[in-house]
C-alpha cells in the first residue's frame, strides 16, 4: 500500500524535459503588424548600424523573443526579429526591445 506522498522530480530532470518539449513543440513565431502606427507617437525606433539593427519601445501584448515586427518607414515595409524585449511592469503591456532588420518590403 502507498502512503500517498507524491514523487518529486529533481530540477535538473525537470530542465531536461522541458527542453525536450520544445523541441517537440516549439514555438511559433507571430509577425505583430505596426505598419498601422505611427512612429514617435505610438512608438518610437531608434536605429542603429546604419538600420540594420534598432531600439524600439512600444506597447502590445503577446510579444516574445524571435517574433517579428512588421513597420513602416517612409513608405517601405521594414521586417525586423526580436532579439531580446523587456515588459516593464506598469503598464505590463509597454516594452523595449532589441532589433535585427530580416528584409524590407515595398
Amino acid at each position: 500500500m502507498e502512503s500517498g506522498r507524491g514523487q518529486i522530480t529533481k530540477p535538473e530532470t525537470l530542465l531536461k524535459i522541458l527542453n525536450l518539449l520544445s523541441y517537440v513543440f516549439p514555438r511559433r513565431r507571430k509577425t505583430h503588424d505596426y505598419t498601422c502606427y505611427e512612429m514617435g507617437i505610438d512608438y518610437f525606433f531608434e536605429s542603429i548600424s546604419y538600420g540594420s539593427k534598432g531600439y524600439m519601445t512600444g506597447q502590445g501584448k503577446g510579444i516574445r523573443k524571435e517574433d517579428f515586427l512588421l513597420l513602416r518607414f517612409e513608405g517601405v515595409s521594414v521586417v525586423y526579429q526580436v532579439e531580446d524585449i523587456n515588459y516593464y511592469s506598469n503598464p505590463s503591456d509597454m516594452w523595449t526591445a532589441s532589433l535585427m532588420k530580416v528584409q524590407s518590403a515595398s
